[in-house]
């Protein structure tokens, strides 16, 4: 498994109810999607940044959706360019199921 952090740093522009309108709009293109075990919108308002986890069942997966035609696209809609760091996930925990 492969997580993928994309992290959104913004300055005076930050707008909250903004990146969760996103965030929601969003949530749906990414139920169901081959590959993809989960993924968190986060806000962190103190920071000013949206920084968004996915976890991935593998490199392929992870590597081969974050294309520059998908980061650029993500740009616009965020308003600011990600960064984007990929780790190894050592373990996981999922509590859902129990």
């Amino acid at each position: 498994m492969i997580g993928v952090f994309v992290t959104f740093r913004y300055g005076d522009d930050f707008d909250e109810a903004r990146v969760r309108k996103i965030a929601e709009n969003a949530r749906g293109k990414f139920e169901g999607m081959p590959g993809l075990r989960s993924k968190a919108f986060t806000i962190d308002v103190a920071r000013r940044l949206a920084m968004n986890f996915y976890v991935w069942d593998s490199d392929d997966a992870a590597k081969g959706f974050f294309t520059e035609a998908l980061l650029a696209g993500v740009a616009g809609l965020y308003g600011v360019r990600p960064s984007i760091e990929f780790v190894q996930i050592a373990a996981l925990v999922e509590n859902a199921g129990a």
